[in-house]
């Protein structure tokens, strides 16, 4: 659910569309947050233009969530 503990940061995690097999094609998304001050703890696919990003709660209080810091990769143009 929504309140499950994300513990780590989302490495180069590419998002593939469901029942999608194959090599990433251009405007599948790579995510990454696998460096300091990183905080991307999850990715879900929603469509090709949505995505629910899950960030990881402040390193010195969990009751906060200020920043976000992540890499996005491989977009398309207009995406």
């Amino acid at each position: 659910g929504s309140e499950d503990i994300i513990a780590g940061n989302v490495n180069k995690y590419t998002v593939l569309p469901a029942g999608y097999c194959g090599q990433p094609k251009k405007g599948h998304l790579i995510f990454d947050a696998c460096f300091e001050s990183g905080n991307l703890g999850r990715v879900d696919h929603i469509t090709e233009f949505e995505y629910d990003l899950f960030i990881r709660p402040d390193t010195c209080n969990p009751r906060f969530r200020v920043w976000f810091n992540f890499t996005v990769e491989n977009v398309k143009e207009s995406q």
